[in-house]
């Protein structure tokens, strides 16, 4: 049986998701407050890695959105992403937990997703956005199909919270108990290797993540053609 997180231990009542959800956020919470008070010209090393950061952030919301929308949507990729990836860089840390390695977690992400992006749809285009699941062919001899596009297109975006949230829960699921595994086996050199191969994982799952947020909101907003 795998031992009980340090967070679990001190507050045995919160379950251990929760609290680690809880550290992610104060964590992030604290070293942007550590940033924004200490703003210089000539930048720290932590004010590089920021600005770095936030450039790499934006560079891909432009990409996958566009300039028009990359800087309404640039605050939502980036919470999601700097929450992920300390989220998961916890699980890597002896005593404590991801917390996207819990489903109550990654679907509490996937979730308004889906619902943000759908909202956008709906607010860009007004019921004109219902055009996006029609398919390529719009003629009256063509509405049977027509028909059978508006279920199949529904029913892959419905499907889309799920497969964000299994990916990422499964992942870092999958991470966690490898870690845990080799650990109790080889407690010197395998998790040592696992460790990069672990923290590789984290930031690729986080940027999964991310991007397909971005994907599916660009799907949403851009002109139906």
């Amino acid at each position: 049986m795998e031992a009980p997180s340090f967070l679990h231990m001190i507050f045995p009542s919160i379950p251990a998701y929760v609290s680690h959800s809880w550290l992610a956020m104060v964590l992030i919470i604290v070293v942007a407050l550590i940033v924004k008070n200490n703003l210089k010209l000539i930048p720290s090393a932590l004010q590089n890695v920021m600005e770095v950061l936030f450039e790499f952030l934006r560079g891909q919301a432009q990409t996958s959105i566009g300039h028009k929308w990359a800087d309404k949507f640039l605050p939502l990729l980036g919470t999601l992403f700097i929450y992920i990836l300390v989220g998961n860089f916890l699980g890597l840390i002896p005593g404590f937990e991801s917390p996207t390695s819990n489903v109550n977690v990654t679907f509490s992400m996937a979730i308004p997703v889906f619902f943000i992006y759908q909202y956008m749809g709906f607010k860009v285009h007004g019921i004109r956005y219902l055009e996006h699941f029609l398919g390529p062919i719009r003629n009256v001899y063509a509405i049977p199909f027509m028909m059978f596009m508006f279920v199949v297109e529904w029913i892959t975006h419905l499907a889309r919270p799920l497969t964000l949230g299994v990916r990422l829960f499964g992942n870092m699921f999958g991470k966690h108990l490898l870690l845990f595994v080799l650990g109790m086996l080889a407690p010197l050199i395998v998790p040592v290797a696992f460790l990069a191969l672990g923290t590789l994982v984290s930031v690729l799952q986080a940027y999964v993540f991310m991007l397909l947020t971005a994907v599916y909101i660009a799907g949403a907003v851009e002109e139906h053609h």
